[in-house]
């Protein structure tokens, strides 16, 4: 194992190597904070180029590029509200609200400093501990990815608990709109209306952009004073206070660790959900939740560390037996096998060298995103100090092209265009906007897992809980919703009981 270390690191630490990472890096960087532009659009576009390059380079650009991806695109979610990737949606609200307080040097530091430390853990876990957990993972079927996903669901009503009546009717909003298209069990169009464009259904980039950008303009347009920034001097002292939050949050810390590692190794999961999970549990453990959505710290801790770890997780079923965790590592397993480095349980024996270098790029990326992180928020304080009228119509522009891009159709746009709409109209309504992403996103997941259950278990909902660790997750996922419940309710009573107190003083 020795000399396979010994050589991995040779492989790893050579300038072609440490060049393509760099330049990697920062590819990465701007396009996650380009909204629209996914890290796995990121990889897309990178595949043609690995084609050229040695099997590690290859695999170092992936990894390089997809780390730094998921960071950065809490960037324009803290500075104008907008996340730059799927996973940054979780916590927008509080880290634009740490911004708007005057503190996005606070935001954007937490963001930096607790993916490299949730990416580290991630790291260290695929190294040491990759069989296991992958082992752990093949025992779940689709029984078990259904009350995962159900408690991934629950989520909706934490994020939303301030309202969460509205909330779960966005969470059904979002649930609905999952349900158009053919990408379903029995592979029927439903709700598309006779459209072609709709038979794939709603690409989520485009909803979530318009959402989440399309509103934003349509708001700085119409209601200019709701939406301007502070006016800050600049972003400075990045890491002032790191340690001290670490200190005061380490449980967060390493239940957003943890979870994002084990969500990333379940395959289909990954960063997106991830983060969605750790700031829903973040904020039901939390001693402060009604701090959180005002700009609090503690969820944008966790939820930082969570979707960066569950970069590592997703590899380990990904080397291990070859099944994707994520898109993102769907891909990379096709380039791996276009290396002739075929993953799978042999290739630890066969080539073991290959695999401790990807550890160490891992590794090594992380800490890459240091100083490349730091840089590029540097970079982003010149975003304050644009004019909205300037920024907002480039922001759009940016927008309109990442939508057509994802799949080279007008449509796509119009899509964004009209959820920019709904989503305005909500947020005017004091609706909230997050659940309906959340719905989209593991709707598809809640169907196929449910339907392939039913199917397994003859129709009988005994098979839902007839396995030991469905029976754990389902009484894990019905507790804490009927603990949310319960916890509304009680808030609502003690709310009632002080306003009546209050009337009779």
């Amino acid at each position: 194992m020795l000399d396979a270390y010994l050589l991995a690191f040779e492989m790893v630490f050579n300038p072609y190597v440490l060049g393509v990472m760099l330049l990697s890096g920062v590819y990465g960087l701007v396009i996650g904070c380009i909204p629209g532009l996914s890290a796995t659009m990121a990889i897309a576009l990178l595949v043609p180029l690995t084609f050229f390059m040695p099997p590690i380079p290859a695999i170092a650009a992936i990894v390089t590029t997809s780390a730094m991806a998921i960071f950065s695109g809490d960037i324009p979610g803290c500075l104008l509200r907008i996340p730059g990737t799927p996973a940054s949606a979780a916590y927008v609200d509080e880290a634009h609200q740490m911004n708007v307080k005057g503190h996005p040097e606070r935001a954007l530091g937490i963001g930096l400093v607790f993916s490299v430390i949730g990416g580290l853990f991630g790291a260290l876990v695929l190294m040491l501990a990759a069989p296991a957990l992958a082992d752990f993972a093949l025992h779940f079927s689709s029984v078990e990815f259904f009350w995962l996903v159900l408690l991934g669901l629950g989520g909706a009503v934490f994020i939303g608990a301030r309202r969460p009546v509205k909330a779960v009717l966005m969470l059904l909003v979002g649930l609905s709109i999952a349900l158009v298209g053919m990408q379903n069990p029995a592979g029927l169009p439903r709700f598309t209306f006779g459209s072609v464009d709709l038979l794939s259904g709603f690409s989520l980039i485009p909803v979530m952009v318009g959402m989440f950008a399309v509103s934003e303009v349509l708001r700085s347009i119409i209601r200019p004073e709701a939406v301007r920034a502070p006016n800050v001097g600049g972003i400075d002292g990045i890491f002032r206070g790191m340690w001290g939050l670490a200190k005061k949050y380490p449980w967060p810390l390493a239940r957003g660790s943890v979870l994002g590692t084990i969500i990333g190794a379940l395959p289909g999961a990954g960063a997106d959900i991830a983060a969605w999970m750790s700031y829903a549990m973040s904020k039901r453990f939390s001693k402060e939740p009604e701090k959180f959505g005002t700009g609090h710290p503690e969820g944008l801790v966790e939820a930082g560390a969570s979707n960066n770890s569950a970069l590592g997780g997703t590899w380990i079923p990904a080397l291990v037996f070859g099944i994707p965790g994520d898109s993102i590592t769907a891909i990379a397993i096709g380039v791996l096998y276009m290396k002739n480095l075929n993953p799978g349980p042999t290739i630890f024996i066969h080539a073991p060298q290959n695999v401790y270098a990807i550890f160490l790029i891992f590794l090594l990326a992380n800490l890459l995103m240091i100083p490349l992180g730091w840089a590029i928020i540097k970079t982003a304080r010149h975003v304050l100090k644009v004019p909205r009228r300037v920024l907002m119509p480039i922001i759009l522009l940016f927008a309109m092209v990442g939508a057509y891009a994802i799949n080279n159709n007008l449509f796509d746009v119009l899509i964004m265009l009209a959820f920019g709409l709904f989503g305005f109209f909500l947020e005017e309504n004091e609706f909230p906007v997050a659940p309906i992403i959340l719905g989209i996103v593991l709707g598809p997941m809640l169907e196929n897992n449910f339907v392939a259950s039913m199917i397994k278990a003859d129709g009988s909902f005994i098979g839902f809980i007839d396995r030991p660790i469905a029976a754990v997750l389902a009484a894990l996922t019905i507790a804490i919703v009927l603990w949310s419940v319960v916890s509304a309710f009680r808030r609502k009573g003690e709310e009632a009981a002080e306003g009546h107190v209050s009337e009779q003083l």
